[in-house]
Protein backbone atom coordinates (compact mmCIF):
# COMPACT_ATOMS: atom_id res chain seq x y z
CA UNK A 1 0.00 0.00 0.00
CA UNK A 2 3.13 2.82 0.73
CA UNK A 3 4.57 1.64 -2.45
CA UNK A 4 1.43 2.32 -4.76
CA UNK A 5 1.38 5.98 -2.26
CA UNK A 6 4.68 6.72 -2.94
CA UNK A 7 4.38 5.80 -6.84
CA UNK A 8 1.49 7.93 -6.86
CA UNK A 9 3.32 10.90 -5.03
CA UNK A 10 6.54 10.52 -7.46
CA UNK A 11 4.51 10.07 -10.64
CA UNK A 12 2.03 13.30 -9.48
CA UNK A 13 4.84 15.53 -9.23
CA UNK A 14 6.94 14.80 -12.26
CA UNK A 15 3.44 15.50 -14.29
CA UNK A 16 3.53 19.07 -12.52
CA UNK A 17 6.70 19.99 -13.83
CA UNK A 18 6.01 18.51 -16.97
CA UNK A 19 2.85 20.62 -17.35
CA UNK A 20 3.12 23.44 -15.35
CA UNK A 21 4.88 25.50 -18.26
CA UNK A 22 1.67 24.86 -20.49
CA UNK A 23 -1.39 26.15 -17.76
CA UNK A 24 0.33 28.78 -15.77
CA UNK A 25 -3.22 30.81 -15.01
CA UNK A 26 -4.50 27.85 -13.44
CA UNK A 27 -4.76 28.22 -9.55
CA UNK A 28 -4.54 24.62 -8.78
CA UNK A 29 -1.42 24.32 -10.90
CA UNK A 30 0.17 27.14 -9.98
CA UNK A 31 0.06 26.05 -6.19
CA UNK A 32 2.21 23.41 -7.31
CA UNK A 33 5.88 25.55 -7.18
CA UNK A 34 8.70 23.77 -8.15
CA UNK A 35 10.14 23.07 -4.57
CA UNK A 36 6.54 21.64 -3.53
CA UNK A 37 6.77 19.11 -6.76
CA UNK A 38 10.51 18.03 -5.40
CA UNK A 39 9.43 17.44 -1.91
CA UNK A 40 6.17 15.55 -3.67
CA UNK A 41 8.97 13.71 -5.69
CA UNK A 42 11.45 13.00 -2.46
CA UNK A 43 8.48 11.69 -0.44
CA UNK A 44 6.87 9.47 -2.69
CA UNK A 45 10.06 7.76 -2.98
CA UNK A 46 10.87 7.49 0.24
CA UNK A 47 7.18 5.69 0.84
CA UNK A 48 8.16 3.51 -1.82
CA UNK A 49 11.52 2.66 -0.82
CA UNK A 50 9.83 2.28 3.00
CA UNK A 51 7.91 -0.48 1.87
CA UNK A 52 10.01 -2.40 -0.13
CA UNK A 53 12.20 -2.91 2.55
CA UNK A 54 10.19 -3.54 5.39
CA UNK A 55 6.70 -6.09 5.88
CA UNK A 56 4.71 -6.25 8.90
CA UNK A 57 4.32 -10.18 9.68
CA UNK A 58 0.77 -11.31 10.93
CA UNK A 59 0.52 -13.28 13.98
CA UNK A 60 0.29 -17.31 12.83
CA UNK A 61 1.62 -16.67 9.78
CA UNK A 62 5.26 -17.55 8.42
CA UNK A 63 7.44 -16.25 5.74
CA UNK A 64 9.63 -17.28 3.57
CA UNK A 65 12.06 -13.81 2.53
CA UNK A 66 13.54 -14.20 -0.66
CA UNK A 67 16.13 -11.38 -1.36
CA UNK A 68 17.12 -10.43 -4.54
CA UNK A 69 20.79 -11.42 -4.54
CA UNK A 70 19.56 -14.93 -3.86
CA UNK A 71 19.47 -15.73 -0.19
CA UNK A 72 16.28 -16.09 1.94
CA UNK A 73 15.36 -16.54 5.67
CA UNK A 74 12.29 -17.54 7.88
CA UNK A 75 10.08 -15.34 9.58
CA UNK A 76 7.76 -16.47 12.01
CA UNK A 77 7.50 -13.82 14.52
CA UNK A 78 5.23 -10.95 14.20
CA UNK A 79 5.94 -7.80 13.89
CA UNK A 80 7.89 -5.37 11.27
CA UNK A 81 11.08 -6.95 9.86
CA UNK A 82 13.47 -6.10 6.98
CA UNK A 83 11.96 -7.03 3.21
CA UNK A 84 14.63 -5.28 1.40
CA UNK A 85 12.72 -5.13 -1.96
CA UNK A 86 12.34 -9.49 -1.59
CA UNK A 87 10.02 -11.59 -2.44
CA UNK A 88 7.59 -13.12 0.60
CA UNK A 89 6.02 -16.30 0.24
CA UNK A 90 3.28 -16.12 3.50
CA UNK A 91 2.17 -19.46 4.58
CA UNK A 92 -0.69 -19.79 7.97
CA UNK A 93 0.81 -21.97 10.44
CA UNK A 94 -2.55 -24.22 10.73
CA UNK A 95 -3.94 -24.45 7.53
CA UNK A 96 -8.09 -26.05 8.04
CA UNK A 97 -9.17 -27.57 4.59
CA UNK A 98 -12.47 -28.34 4.20
CA UNK A 99 -15.18 -30.14 2.15
CA UNK A 100 -18.42 -29.30 3.07
CA UNK A 101 -21.92 -30.37 1.43
CA UNK A 102 -23.66 -27.26 -0.08
CA UNK A 103 -27.54 -26.62 1.42
CA UNK A 104 -30.14 -28.32 -1.16
CA UNK A 105 -32.45 -25.62 -0.64
CA UNK A 106 -29.98 -22.46 -1.41
CA UNK A 107 -26.79 -24.84 -2.65
CA UNK A 108 -24.81 -22.60 -0.30
CA UNK A 109 -21.42 -23.34 1.75
CA UNK A 110 -22.55 -21.54 4.86
CA UNK A 111 -20.84 -19.51 6.73
CA UNK A 112 -16.77 -19.96 6.81
CA UNK A 113 -13.99 -18.53 8.00
CA UNK A 114 -11.52 -16.41 5.28
CA UNK A 115 -8.44 -18.25 6.51
CA UNK A 116 -10.23 -22.11 6.01
CA UNK A 117 -9.39 -23.12 2.16
CA UNK A 118 -13.36 -24.46 1.22
CA UNK A 119 -14.62 -26.82 -1.52
CA UNK A 120 -17.87 -28.62 -2.29
CA UNK A 121 -17.59 -32.18 -1.35
CA UNK A 122 -17.42 -34.92 -3.90
CA UNK A 123 -18.93 -37.69 -4.44
CA UNK A 124 -16.83 -41.03 -3.63
CA UNK A 125 -17.91 -45.03 -4.30
CA UNK A 126 -17.36 -47.21 -1.40
CA UNK A 127 -16.48 -50.97 -1.64
CA UNK A 128 -20.31 -51.76 -2.28
CA UNK A 129 -20.45 -49.47 -5.04
CA UNK A 130 -22.55 -47.03 -2.85
CA UNK A 131 -21.89 -43.37 -3.71
CA UNK A 132 -22.26 -40.49 -1.28
CA UNK A 133 -20.93 -37.14 -0.69
CA UNK A 134 -18.38 -37.01 2.08
CA UNK A 135 -17.87 -33.65 4.22
CA UNK A 136 -14.53 -33.50 5.54
CA UNK A 137 -12.50 -31.02 7.78
CA UNK A 138 -8.54 -31.34 7.75
CA UNK A 139 -6.35 -29.14 9.87
CA UNK A 140 -2.73 -29.50 8.30
CA UNK A 141 0.52 -27.92 10.71
CA UNK A 142 3.57 -26.95 8.61
CA UNK A 143 6.96 -27.03 10.61
CA UNK A 144 8.52 -24.03 11.82
CA UNK A 145 11.44 -25.43 13.82
CA UNK A 146 12.97 -26.26 10.79
CA UNK A 147 13.64 -23.29 8.75
CA UNK A 148 15.49 -25.29 6.03
CA UNK A 149 12.77 -27.64 5.22
CA UNK A 150 10.13 -24.60 5.43
CA UNK A 151 12.32 -22.56 3.05
CA UNK A 152 12.52 -25.93 0.62
CA UNK A 153 8.65 -26.35 0.70
CA UNK A 154 7.81 -22.15 0.37
CA UNK A 155 10.47 -22.14 -2.31
CA UNK A 156 8.87 -25.08 -4.50
CA UNK A 157 5.56 -24.22 -4.26
CA UNK A 158 5.28 -20.82 -4.58
CA UNK A 159 2.16 -19.91 -2.65
CA UNK A 160 -0.02 -20.93 -0.08
CA UNK A 161 -2.84 -21.63 -2.31
CA UNK A 162 -0.05 -23.85 -4.26
CA UNK A 163 0.44 -26.10 -1.41
CA UNK A 164 -2.88 -26.47 -0.65
CA UNK A 165 -4.13 -27.36 -4.04
CA UNK A 166 -1.04 -29.41 -5.53
CA UNK A 167 0.21 -31.42 -2.60
CA UNK A 168 -2.46 -31.32 0.26
CA UNK A 169 -6.14 -32.03 -1.66
CA UNK A 170 -4.77 -34.67 -3.68
CA UNK A 171 -3.44 -36.50 -0.72
CA UNK A 172 -6.94 -35.91 0.80
CA UNK A 173 -8.86 -37.09 -2.10
CA UNK A 174 -6.81 -39.88 -2.37
CA UNK A 175 -7.08 -40.93 1.55
CA UNK A 176 -10.13 -40.77 1.19
CA UNK A 177 -11.19 -42.60 -2.15
CA UNK A 178 -8.61 -45.93 -0.46
CA UNK A 179 -10.61 -45.91 2.99
CA UNK A 180 -13.75 -46.19 1.01
CA UNK A 181 -12.23 -49.26 -1.06
CA UNK A 182 -11.79 -50.61 2.55
CA UNK A 183 -15.20 -51.06 3.91
CA UNK A 184 -18.93 -51.19 2.70
CA UNK A 185 -21.62 -48.46 3.02
CA UNK A 186 -23.31 -50.78 4.93
CA UNK A 187 -19.93 -51.45 7.29
CA UNK A 188 -19.35 -47.51 7.97
CA UNK A 189 -23.45 -47.18 9.13
CA UNK A 190 -22.70 -50.30 11.63
CA UNK A 191 -20.27 -48.80 13.60
CA UNK A 192 -17.27 -48.55 11.40
CA UNK A 193 -17.21 -44.63 11.52
CA UNK A 194 -14.12 -44.56 13.44
CA UNK A 195 -12.08 -46.84 11.61
CA UNK A 196 -12.54 -44.47 8.33
CA UNK A 197 -11.59 -41.56 10.44
CA UNK A 198 -8.20 -43.94 11.68
CA UNK A 199 -7.73 -45.32 8.22
CA UNK A 200 -8.17 -41.52 6.59
CA UNK A 201 -5.86 -39.55 8.80
CA UNK A 202 -3.03 -42.52 9.15
CA UNK A 203 -2.86 -42.61 5.20
CA UNK A 204 -2.62 -38.39 5.22
CA UNK A 205 -0.11 -38.57 7.56
CA UNK A 206 2.28 -41.47 6.73
CA UNK A 207 1.91 -42.33 3.55
CA UNK A 208 -1.27 -43.69 1.15
CA UNK A 209 -1.76 -47.98 1.44
CA UNK A 210 -1.08 -50.46 -1.05
CA UNK A 211 -4.23 -52.20 -1.37
CA UNK A 212 -4.35 -55.30 -2.87
CA UNK A 213 -7.68 -57.33 -4.58
CA UNK A 214 -9.09 -60.47 -2.93
CA UNK A 215 -12.34 -62.17 -3.78
CA UNK A 216 -14.46 -62.75 -0.67
CA UNK A 217 -17.01 -65.76 0.03
CA UNK A 218 -20.05 -64.11 1.35
CA UNK A 219 -21.18 -65.98 4.72
CA UNK A 220 -24.67 -67.43 4.28
CA UNK A 221 -27.25 -66.04 6.33
CA UNK A 222 -28.68 -67.96 9.07
CA UNK A 223 -32.77 -66.86 9.40
CA UNK A 224 -35.00 -68.76 12.55
CA UNK A 225 -34.17 -70.53 15.97
CA UNK A 226 -31.78 -72.91 16.67
CA UNK A 227 -34.19 -75.50 16.30
CA UNK A 228 -34.90 -74.89 12.68
CA UNK A 229 -32.25 -73.45 10.76
CA UNK A 230 -32.71 -71.90 6.95
CA UNK A 231 -30.48 -70.57 5.11
CA UNK A 232 -30.15 -67.47 2.28
CA UNK A 233 -27.34 -67.90 -0.61
CA UNK A 234 -26.57 -65.28 -3.30
CA UNK A 235 -26.34 -66.97 -6.42
CA UNK A 236 -23.17 -64.57 -7.11
CA UNK A 237 -21.37 -65.82 -3.66
CA UNK A 238 -18.03 -63.98 -4.33
CA UNK A 239 -17.42 -60.63 -4.72
CA UNK A 240 -14.27 -58.80 -5.06
CA UNK A 241 -12.80 -56.64 -2.35
CA UNK A 242 -10.16 -54.13 -1.65
CA UNK A 243 -7.57 -55.00 2.04
CA UNK A 244 -4.41 -53.44 3.24
CA UNK A 245 -1.05 -55.39 2.04
CA UNK A 246 0.60 -55.99 4.94
CA UNK A 247 4.61 -57.21 5.18
CA UNK A 248 6.61 -57.76 8.28
CA UNK A 249 2.89 -57.16 10.42
CA UNK A 250 3.55 -53.26 8.78
CA UNK A 251 0.88 -51.68 6.05
CA UNK A 252 2.72 -50.98 2.72
CA UNK A 253 2.97 -47.79 1.67
CA UNK A 254 2.91 -46.02 -1.64
CA UNK A 255 6.80 -44.74 -1.80
CA UNK A 256 6.81 -40.36 -1.95
CA UNK A 257 3.06 -39.63 -1.52
CA UNK A 258 3.42 -38.75 2.14
CA UNK A 259 2.62 -35.28 3.69
CA UNK A 260 5.20 -35.94 6.43
CA UNK A 261 8.00 -35.48 3.16
CA UNK A 262 7.07 -31.98 3.42
CA UNK A 263 7.58 -31.16 6.93
CA UNK A 264 3.03 -31.04 7.26
CA UNK A 265 1.80 -32.94 10.23
CA UNK A 266 -1.99 -33.57 10.35
CA UNK A 267 -3.18 -32.01 13.16
CA UNK A 268 -7.00 -33.37 12.04
CA UNK A 269 -9.37 -35.16 9.88
CA UNK A 270 -12.20 -36.31 10.27
CA UNK A 271 -15.42 -36.91 8.38
CA UNK A 272 -18.21 -34.19 10.13
CA UNK A 273 -20.96 -35.34 7.48
CA UNK A 274 -21.78 -37.92 4.99
CA UNK A 275 -25.04 -37.64 1.95
CA UNK A 276 -25.87 -40.76 1.00
CA UNK A 277 -27.56 -41.41 -2.76
CA UNK A 278 -31.30 -41.04 -2.76
CA UNK A 279 -31.41 -44.88 -3.61
CA UNK A 280 -29.10 -45.56 -0.86
CA UNK A 281 -31.17 -43.62 1.39
CA UNK A 282 -34.28 -45.44 0.71
CA UNK A 283 -32.70 -48.66 1.35
CA UNK A 284 -31.80 -47.34 4.51
CA UNK A 285 -35.16 -46.34 5.50
CA UNK A 286 -36.43 -49.61 4.76
CA UNK A 287 -33.89 -51.08 7.00
CA UNK A 288 -34.53 -48.88 9.70
CA UNK A 289 -38.14 -49.79 9.48
CA UNK A 290 -37.10 -53.42 9.38
CA UNK A 291 -34.85 -53.44 12.20
CA UNK A 292 -37.79 -51.11 14.39
CA UNK A 293 -40.33 -54.34 13.25
CA UNK A 294 -37.76 -56.68 14.52
CA UNK A 295 -36.75 -54.85 17.59
CA UNK A 296 -40.58 -55.01 18.16
CA UNK A 297 -40.93 -58.74 17.55
CA UNK A 298 -38.10 -59.56 19.36
CA UNK A 299 -39.07 -57.43 22.23
CA UNK A 300 -42.63 -59.03 22.51
CA UNK A 301 -40.72 -62.87 21.78
CA UNK A 302 -38.64 -61.50 25.30
CA UNK A 303 -42.04 -60.76 26.66
CA UNK A 304 -43.49 -63.88 26.20
CA UNK A 305 -40.34 -65.57 27.39
CA UNK A 306 -39.79 -64.04 30.12
CA UNK A 307 -43.75 -64.55 30.95
CA UNK A 308 -43.45 -68.22 30.88
CA UNK A 309 -40.24 -67.89 32.91
CA UNK A 310 -42.39 -66.28 35.46
CA UNK A 311 -44.66 -68.40 35.22
CA UNK A 312 -42.30 -70.97 35.48
CA UNK A 313 -40.88 -69.44 38.57
CA UNK A 314 -43.82 -69.36 40.12
CA UNK A 315 -44.74 -73.19 39.78
CA UNK A 316 -41.98 -74.00 41.00
CA UNK A 317 -41.93 -71.54 44.06
CA UNK A 318 -44.84 -73.08 45.24
CA UNK A 319 -43.34 -76.45 44.38
CA UNK A 320 -40.68 -75.48 47.00
CA UNK A 321 -43.62 -74.47 49.46
CA UNK A 322 -45.29 -77.72 49.24
CA UNK A 323 -42.16 -79.85 49.57
CA UNK A 324 -40.98 -77.66 52.36
CA UNK A 325 -44.38 -78.14 53.68
CA UNK A 326 -44.26 -81.81 53.51
CA UNK A 327 -40.52 -81.73 55.12
CA UNK A 328 -41.46 -79.96 57.80
CA UNK A 329 -44.68 -82.65 58.53
CA UNK A 330 -42.54 -85.24 57.78
CA UNK A 331 -39.78 -84.17 59.64
CA UNK A 332 -41.63 -83.38 62.94
CA UNK A 333 -43.69 -87.25 62.35
CA UNK A 334 -39.81 -88.39 62.60
CA UNK A 335 -38.61 -86.32 65.77
CA UNK A 336 -41.78 -87.83 67.04
CA UNK A 337 -41.43 -91.28 67.04
CA UNK A 338 -37.50 -91.02 67.64
CA UNK A 339 -38.78 -89.63 70.83
CA UNK A 340 -41.10 -92.33 71.38
CA UNK A 341 -38.46 -94.66 70.79
CA UNK A 342 -36.19 -93.17 72.70
CA UNK A 343 -38.43 -92.97 75.54
CA UNK A 344 -39.36 -96.33 75.60
CA UNK A 345 -36.07 -96.84 75.23
CA UNK A 346 -35.40 -95.27 78.40
CA UNK A 347 -38.36 -97.05 80.17
CA UNK A 348 -37.13 -100.43 79.10
CA UNK A 349 -34.13 -99.37 80.86
CA UNK A 350 -35.21 -97.99 83.89
CA UNK A 351 -37.22 -101.03 84.42
CA UNK A 352 -34.25 -103.34 83.70
CA UNK A 353 -32.77 -101.57 86.29
CA UNK A 354 -35.68 -101.64 88.66
CA UNK A 355 -35.36 -105.31 88.04
CA UNK A 356 -31.96 -105.90 88.79
CA UNK A 357 -32.46 -103.49 91.91
CA UNK A 358 -34.96 -105.82 93.06
CA UNK A 359 -33.30 -109.05 92.52
CA UNK A 360 -30.68 -107.83 94.61
CA UNK A 361 -32.87 -106.62 96.95
CA UNK A 362 -34.20 -110.39 97.02
CA UNK A 363 -31.13 -112.06 97.46
CA UNK A 364 -29.95 -109.40 100.30
CA UNK A 365 -32.79 -110.39 101.88
CA UNK A 366 -32.88 -114.16 101.62
CA UNK A 367 -29.00 -113.75 102.22
CA UNK A 368 -29.68 -112.44 105.54
CA UNK A 369 -32.63 -114.73 106.18
CA UNK A 370 -30.04 -117.44 105.65
CA UNK A 371 -27.68 -116.05 107.92
CA UNK A 372 -30.42 -115.69 110.72
CA UNK A 373 -31.60 -119.00 110.03
CA UNK A 374 -28.08 -120.51 110.25
CA UNK A 375 -27.10 -118.64 113.10
CA UNK A 376 -30.43 -119.72 115.37
CA UNK A 377 -29.50 -123.17 114.32
CA UNK A 378 -26.50 -123.08 115.31
CA UNK A 379 -27.22 -121.71 118.55
CA UNK A 380 -30.00 -124.41 119.03
CA UNK A 381 -27.61 -127.21 118.53
CA UNK A 382 -25.07 -125.86 120.67
CA UNK A 383 -27.09 -125.58 123.29
CA UNK A 384 -28.43 -122.54 125.71
CA UNK A 385 -27.61 -121.90 129.04
CA UNK A 386 -29.88 -121.58 132.09
CA UNK A 387 -29.69 -117.69 131.73
CA UNK A 388 -30.53 -117.90 127.91
CA UNK A 389 -33.14 -120.62 128.60
CA UNK A 390 -35.28 -118.22 131.25
CA UNK A 391 -34.81 -115.06 129.17
CA UNK A 392 -36.37 -116.89 125.60
CA UNK A 393 -39.12 -118.27 127.70
CA UNK A 394 -39.97 -114.77 129.68
CA UNK A 395 -39.84 -113.00 125.92
CA UNK A 396 -42.34 -116.31 124.88
CA UNK A 397 -44.51 -115.45 127.65
CA UNK A 398 -44.91 -111.64 126.93
CA UNK A 399 -45.65 -112.60 123.66
CA UNK A 400 -48.38 -115.56 124.22
CA UNK A 401 -50.04 -112.90 126.95
CA UNK A 402 -49.97 -110.14 124.01
CA UNK A 403 -51.54 -112.45 121.45
CA UNK A 404 -54.33 -113.64 123.80
CA UNK A 405 -54.54 -110.07 124.58
CA UNK A 406 -55.11 -109.15 120.80
CA UNK A 407 -56.96 -112.80 120.29
CA UNK A 408 -60.22 -112.33 118.79
CA UNK A 409 -63.12 -115.57 119.92
CA UNK A 410 -65.75 -116.14 118.78
CA UNK A 411 -68.56 -114.91 121.28
CA UNK A 412 -70.79 -118.23 120.57
CA UNK A 413 -69.59 -121.50 120.22
CA UNK A 414 -71.03 -125.27 120.72
CA UNK A 415 -69.60 -127.58 121.84
CA UNK A 416 -71.01 -131.36 121.60
CA UNK A 417 -71.81 -133.73 124.09
CA UNK A 418 -69.21 -135.71 123.60
CA UNK A 419 -66.36 -136.63 126.27
CA UNK A 420 -63.60 -134.29 126.97
CA UNK A 421 -60.05 -134.81 125.96
CA UNK A 422 -57.77 -135.11 128.64
CA UNK A 423 -55.20 -132.93 127.28
CA UNK A 424 -57.75 -129.84 127.29
CA UNK A 425 -60.78 -128.31 126.58
CA UNK A 426 -62.81 -127.07 122.97
CA UNK A 427 -60.79 -123.12 124.31
CA UNK A 428 -57.40 -124.63 124.85
CA UNK A 429 -57.60 -125.80 121.44
CA UNK A 430 -58.72 -122.57 119.57
CA UNK A 431 -56.41 -120.28 121.74
CA UNK A 432 -53.49 -122.92 120.71
CA UNK A 433 -55.01 -122.84 116.81
CA UNK A 434 -54.80 -119.06 116.47
CA UNK A 435 -51.85 -119.05 118.16
CA UNK A 436 -50.03 -121.76 115.99
CA UNK A 437 -51.23 -119.99 112.74
CA UNK A 438 -49.94 -116.05 114.17
CA UNK A 439 -46.35 -117.89 115.27
CA UNK A 440 -46.44 -119.31 112.07
CA UNK A 441 -46.81 -116.45 109.62
CA UNK A 442 -44.32 -114.59 111.81
CA UNK A 443 -41.88 -117.15 110.64
CA UNK A 444 -42.60 -116.42 107.20
CA UNK A 445 -42.22 -113.03 107.46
Amino acid sequence: MLTFIGIVMILTGIIMLIIKPFFSTSKIINWFTKSRNFKLIGFGFVLSVISGMFFYAEPGTAYAVQYPWGRQKAVVHQGINTKMWGRLIPIQFELPIKYVIPNKDSGELGEQSKYANVDVAKYWAFSDAVKARIATSVVISINTADESQFLSVADRNKTEKNLIRSRIIPNIDQSIKNTCKLMDAQDYISGQASDFDRYFKDQLENGMYVLEEYIADESRELIGDSSVVRTIVNKESKQKRFRIKYHNDEPVREKGNSLKAYGLTVVQAVVTEIDWESTFDKRLQLQKEEVAQTQLEKQQAEREFYRAQKETARGEAEKAAERARLEKEQIQKTIEAETKAKVAEFNLIEERKNYEVAQFKAKTQKTLADAQSYENAKLVSAGLTPQERAEWEYKTSVNIARELKELKLPEIYIQDGGKQDANGNLLQSLIGADLAKKMMSRKSQ
